[in-house]
């Protein structure tokens, strides 16, 4: 059984972004520019925030935070976003979620440029990943898909189950993996809450998704010998033996089901470092359109 170590990859990753930069640097005399817009306080929002700031600066990205009170108004967000929209230096913007209640969150995805989307999450770039057009990918899912190259797993003709449908995770890795190229070309089942039994769709996956939210929701009865198994949840559970009071654990029981698994990744230290990864690659490649 092997341990997938997204953080390793993830760090690859950022190695080799580093270079590239520094070869824009010199070929364009600037970088890439990602700005980062808060409203409120959520504490892990800013978290977030901050690792994503840390990131483009490790890489010589040049990174700005935008934090606005909880009482920013909707317009005031969309008009700070048009104004990001039309500033050359800036290649990438987003916008952390959740938003305060007062802001429709769908209206301010679809405010942020599609070209600067660096999410992945504008209606016009979820159409173009659905029928196979180049455009920003979504992160999480986008670094689900770079740890099945980097570990030379074969998806081709193999059957993906995605246990979660969510438009942040389980829709686009299903659409990406569908895909008829490279590194995708397998038969995909996305399963959910309406499944009568769960088990009968996930013991049939050679490659099994999980991003559900629900912490060690997938146990070793629920899969086959020889899974590869991609646990994107991120659940905070209580261990009152730790300093913190608590631990993450991901949807998957890793104990259990690293006894049959082929592949699996460890929560955490799997999918969670690739997803800023992969913002980072997208603020690159928002920079190189921008220069043709």
């Amino acid at each position: 059984m092997t341990i997938i170590d997204g953080k390793k990859v993830a760090q690859e990753i950022r190695n080799e972004l580093k270079e590239k930069v520094a070869g824009l640097k010199s070929a364009y005399g600037k970088v890439p520019g990602l700005v980062t817009i808060i409203v409120g306080e959520n504490p892990a929002s800013k978290v977030y925030v901050r690792m994503k700031h840390k990131a483009c600066e490790e890489v010589g990205m040049n990174p700005k935070i935008e934090a606005l009170p909880a009482t920013t108004s909707e317009d005031e967000l969309v008009s700070l976003i048009k104004k990001y929209n039309n500033d050359e230096n800036f290649h990438g913007i987003l916008v952390q979620l959740p938003l305060p209640e007062q802001i429709d969150e769908d209206k301010i995805i679809e405010t942020i440029s599609p070209e600067k989307d660096v999410d992945g999450f504008h209606p016009v770039n979820v159409g173009k990943l659905l029928i196979g057009q180049d455009t920003f990918e979504p992160c999480t899912p986008a670094g689900v898909v770079e740890l099945l190259k980097r570990y030379n797993i074969e998806t081709k003709g193999k059957h993906v189950v995605v246990v979660g449908r969510s438009n942040i995770v389980g829709k686009p890795v299903a659409a990406m993996l569908l895909q008829k190229k490279e590194g995708a070309n397998a038969i995909v089942t996305v399963c959910h809450s309406a499944a009568n039994n769960l088990s009968d769709y996930t013991k049939s996956a050679d490659i099994l998704i999980a991003a559900i939210g629900r912490p060690r929701f997938i146990t070793g009865e629920m899969v086959k010998e020889g899974v590869v198994v991609i646990d994107v949840g991120i659940n905070r559970v209580d261990a009152p033996e730790t300093k913190k009071g608590y631990k993450l654990v991901g949807d998957v029981d890793f104990d259990d089901v690293s006894q049959k698994a082929s592949f699996i990744t460890p929560v955490p230290g799997g999918v969670g470092p690739m997803t800023i990864a992969m913002l980072l690659n997208n603020t690159y490649k928002s920079f190189l359109r921008k220069q043709k």
